[in-house]
């Protein structure tokens, strides 16, 4: 007979066995290691990748230029004021270079008229003195800046602080115990009085708020002692007669120069 005892079967396990918590527990740690890893590499990763640029700081302020020094150097020239005729009428010709000097400068075209005259005029009676009217214009501007002039060509200046003893009486400058400078281009009185002269011609008294007899006087007296203005040295000697501080006719070249150089830009 055949033997019918049936084999014993072992129960089927009804969890996992007993090695299988090790290994979760393994994987896990390997797991929690490898965050601690990773972390820790971002953190101490002794290459680490490269940091947003920061922004770029401003730039490094240049040093000003040198300020010009005396005598060493003179302003450049710019356009040159139409020449003088006397035989006949040269306004037209005169405006037409006052409004294209005032297109390249900025300066009023009323007011470059009275600059550019002067240096017309003083071309025929002392051409050696080479006076340009980009000084003139340098002058003004120190003196009364952007201030317009009336119809009749005068500019109101209040008048500076007393430099000396009193010269007139107080007749230009109103006041009898001291000389201030007067009038656009801010003269003291005793050189108003020994240079000042009329720029029209008309036989009238030269009145020192005008800026056309102040740029006329003022060029007669830049050009009264033998100076050329064209040299360094002439230039320098003329402009401390005019106005003896250093600072001032420092100030005075760099804007003359800044002129000259704009009118005759491209």
């Amino acid at each position: 007979m055949a033997d019918t005892t049936q084999p014993t079967v072992a129960p089927t396990p009804t969890g996992p066995p007993r090695r299988y918590p090790g290994r979760i527990a393994l994987s896990l740690g390997l797991v929690l290691t490898g965050v601690v890893l990773v972390v820790t590499i971002g953190i101490r990763d002794p290459n680490p990748p490269p940091a947003p640029a920061a922004a770029a700081p401003p730039p490094v302020s240049v040093a000003p230029e040198q300020r010009p020094q005396p005598g060493t150097e003179a302003p450049r020239v710019g356009l040159a004021a139409p020449p003088d005729r006397p035989q006949q009428s040269d306004l037209a010709e005169l405006d037409a270079w006052a409004a294209r000097v005032a297109a390249k400068t900025g300066l009023d075209a009323r007011v470059l008229a009275a600059y550019g005259r002067a240096e017309m005029w003083m071309q025929r009676q002392k051409p050696s003195c080479h006076l340009s009217w980009a000084t003139l214009a340098a002058i003004g501007h120190r003196a009364f800046g952007t201030a317009k002039v009336s119809p009749e060509g005068t500019i109101t200046v209040k008048p500076g602080p007393a430099e000396g003893p009193d010269t007139d009486g107080g007749k230009l400058d109103g006041d009898r115990a001291g000389d201030h400078r007067i009038g656009p281009l801010q003269f003291t009185p005793s050189i108003w009085s020994k240079f000042a002269q009329r720029a029209n011609g008309d036989g009238k008294p030269a009145d020192p708020h005008s800026l056309d007899d102040s740029a006329f006087t003022a060029a007669r007296y830049l050009c009264s002692d033998g100076d050329d203005l064209g040299a360094p040295s002439g230039w320098w000697r003329a402009m401390m007669r005019y106005h003896p501080a250093v600072d001032y006719v420092q100030d005075v070249f760099v804007a003359a120069d800044s002129y000259a150089a704009a009118s005759v830009a491209p």
